[in-house]
């Protein structure tokens, strides 16, 4: 078993996951930033810098299917009220190789830290670079354990033309590693455009964040 957060990303970004074998591995942060928790097929991953002990009794004492007890509401509100962090909600986590070449549609960078989208990936990135594009906004930085997380917005008035797939697909393309998306499982439009560009699931994630 990888022995840091860091290890099982970039393993699971190779398609090499935790063994299925209903357990939960408890490491360390890898920053003060993140904590929170990554679930795999019957395996999850719980990252933090509180005691280790007091993490397995509180899963032990979760009234659920054990396999569940990680991302189980209680269980993710134990762990909050102890590190004093919050929760926006529980992502399904997706990733996709860079791709070469260059992005098919016009991009800038831009600066602008009172997008609200810009604002928001601040809060969970480091190395925030972001580019406009015509009706729509992409983000990349670095958030859980240093990987490349992607970001986007599209504006209303021009959904369902290809430009979420198009800007997930830039992403890749203006990447040299492995792009990483996380997107709620409601948030339709954003999975399908993910998926379209070719990222892939590999789990699910709750980043509990420092208030």
């Amino acid at each position: 078993m990888a022995d840091t957060l860091r290890d099982i990303v970039d393993a699971a970004a190779r398609g090499v996951f935790p063994p299925p074998d209903g357990r939960t591995t408890v490491v360390r942060q890898h920053s003060p930033r993140d904590a929170g928790v990554l679930s795999f097929t019957a395996h999850s991953v719980v990252f933090t810098d509180e005691d280790e002990g007091w993490v397995r009794e509180t899963l032990a004492a979760m009234d659920c299917d054990a396999l569940a007890a990680t991302m189980n509401p209680r269980f993710l509100a134990a762990l909050m009220e102890r590190t004093g962090r919050s929760n926006d909600t529980i992502d399904l986590m997706s990733v996709a190789a860079p791709l070469p070449g260059e992005p098919p549609l016009a991009l800038s960078e831009i600066g602008d830290p009172d997008h609200p989208r810009v604002a928001s990936s601040r809060k969970r990135r480091d190395d925030v670079r972001v580019w406009a594009a015509d009706g729509g906004v992409l983000v990349l930085g670095r958030g859980i354990a240093g990987r490349l997380e992607a970001a986007v917005e599209v504006e209303e008035g021009v959904r369902h033309r290809g430009l979420g797939r198009a800007l997930a697909s830039a992403a890749r393309q203006l990447a040299d590693e492995p792009v990483w998306a996380q997107v709620a499982p409601g948030n339709a439009r954003s999975l399908r455009a993910f998926q379209a560009a070719g990222y892939r699931p590999v789990g699910a994630e709750a980043l509990l964040i420092a208030r």
